[in-house]
């Protein structure tokens, strides 16, 4: 494989990998919110617990996308395997 196959095959599976977190977390905080905090909130509030559940549900997507990004970026050679996506880089 080349290195365009590469950074395409990477950018694919990395965008899979970020929507199944979101999705799993998604279905863990809304057993959460189900189980625990239902019961105690009023009816009148209880509407806003999805909306919040979709944006911690993104956010812990987007901080467990960064960490294992960076995880992978130490442990790897980037230039080694992947094509740049927006030319050279310079170097200094």
């Amino acid at each position: 494989m080349n290195k365009k196959l590469n950074t395409i095959l990477f950018i694919l599976g990395a965008t899979v990998f970020n929507v199944i977190i979101a999705i799993i977390s998604f279905i863990l905080l809304a057993l959460i919110y189900a189980r625990f905090i239902l019961p105690i909130i009023p009816p009148s509030g209880q509407s806003w617990g999805i909306t919040l559940i979709l944006i911690a549900s993104i956010a812990v997507s987007i901080f467990v996308y960064r960490f294992v990004i960076k995880a992978l970026i130490a442990k790897f050679d980037i230039e080694k395997y992947f094509d740049p996506l927006f030319g050279k880089q310079f170097k200094k």
